[in-house]
């Protein structure tokens, strides 16, 4: 089942302008990963529980899909029910730098912010 999201529309993740900029810039030096786009997920681990990742990937089945500023974001179905609401950003700073992910539906995050507890 495709499940294609129109970026004006409820989707379960946004993209700052600046993370859909730096995520072309990543693409555009890293030819390996020629027509992948960005995959946020959840898996078990880190310090809360769970643990946020990005990866360059290609579209599966079931993924939902919704495009920021000319970026695909692909989300499992396992994962778009903990990241419902987030949005992911980027900030280039020299301190908490990187890529950082806003989640609602968390109740508790660690310090490392790559963490959380639903």
């Amino acid at each position: 089942m495709d499940t294609t999201i129109d970026a004006q529309s409820q989707s379960v993740v946004r993209l700052t302008e600046n993370a859909a900029s730096e995520v072309k810039n990543m693409l555009s030096n890293q030819p390996e990963n020629a027509g992948k786009s960005l995959r946020v997920y959840v898996e078990d681990g880190g310090c809360s529980g769970l643990q946020y990742g990005l990866t360059f990937d290609e579209k599966r089945d079931n993924d939902l899909v919704a495009d920021w500023f000319g970026v695909s974001v692909f989300v499992d179905a396992f994962s778009a029910n903990y990241l419902q609401g987030s949005v992911v950003d980027f900030s280039d700073s020299l301190t908490g730098g990187g890529f950082k992910i806003s989640n609602p539906n968390a109740r508790q995050s660690c310090g490392c912010g790559k963490s959380f507890e639903a």
